[in-house]
């Protein structure tokens, strides 16, 4: 059965929860795995999610109360909204902690590497402005790289959130075509990357020639590789987790992709029982679903 697109919006931004939620607990070393268990204490069985699925979600809401892209509303409300226990990195927070205080975003995306971040933080949350601008790649390209650019300065970083966001407006209309994503991107490092992932590969190869770094062109293209390798979420999370390395975020991205290409239906059943804020995300979906289509139509 064809999910339909309210279904596809759903899932995507279900699947990103998913997919980080499955994979924060084995993220990085034993240290960053040990204080993400510390965080989660009280919590028993539910699956807590982190900064990627936060990020993603303030974004759904900002295109939602917009009716579409306000960058310095976006800026402001990642500021106000970041809250350090859902596993940011200290850079990220030194820059939001910036933007809250008032400084202009486009000052402060170099205000903690001069050159900007090329980390896959742009990456992790752009999978809504897939779902909003997916009836327009010319927008979406545009949109994607500026709302990247409110904490990735660096082009690395910005090529990240074009790539996932330009990924799940693909997976909304079907197949992924990773020769398509490939002539799209502009950064040599994920061309080469995106011409590798059309071959399935073990871990250990994924690991060297893809990648499972949070840098973004060591985790974005193994992400949509994930997406498009796997008809089945549970083995595709399994496998994201193998990698070892930033699999929260891989998961997150992944799962987003998945969920957009595949709809609500895809995701397990079981496992959602226990995602955390479960009806408020699938609401938050909903919404945004509602308002693109008034604003755009069904098609």
């Amino acid at each position: 059965m064809v999910a339909s697109l309210e279904d596809k919006f759903v899932g995507c931004l279900l699947g990103l929860a998913l997919g980080d939620a499955l994979g924060a607990p084995h993220e990085g070393g034993i240290v960053a795995r040990s204080a993400w268990r510390v965080l989660g204490i009280g919590k028993g069985k539910t699956l807590r999610w982190t900064d990627d699925t936060e990020m993603a979600i303030v974004l759904a809401r900002s295109l939602t109360e917009h009716r579409g892209l306000a960058v310095d509303a976006l800026a402001r409300a990642w500021a106000e909204k970041a809250d350090w226990k859902r596993g940011y990195g200290e850079g990220a927070m030194r820059l939001l902690a910036r933007i809250r205080a008032g400084e202009d975003w486009r000052m402060a995306n170099r205000s903690v590497f001069p050159t900007g971040s090329y980390g896959n933080g742009a990456a992790m949350r752009a999978a809504p402005l897939g779902l909003w601008f997916h009836r327009d790649p010319a927008q979406l390209t545009e949109a994607a790289t500026l709302a990247s650019s409110i904490t990735h300065a660096h082009p690395l970083g910005i090529e990240g959130g074009v790539l996932i966001a330009r990924a799940t407006a693909m997976a909304i209309a079907g197949d992924l075509d990773l020769g398509a994503l490939r002539d799209g991107c502009r950064e040599a490092e994920f061309r080469v990357r995106l011409d590798a992932a059309r071959t399935p590969m073990d871990s250990a190869t994924a690991i060297t020639s893809l990648g499972n770094a949070v840098v973004a062109h060591e985790s974005a293209v193994t992400a949509v590789h994930a997406a498009a390798r796997f008809a089945e979420f549970v083995p595709m999370i399994d496998w994201v987790i193998s990698l070892g390395g930033d699999t929260d975020t891989i998961g997150a991205m992944a799962g987003a992709i998945f969920g957009a290409r595949h709809g609500i239906g895809a995701l397990p059943s079981a496992a959602l029982k226990h995602l955390e804020e479960c009806p408020s995300i699938r609401s938050v979906a909903r919404e945004l679903h509602a308002t693109n289509v008034a604003a755009f139509g069904e098609a």
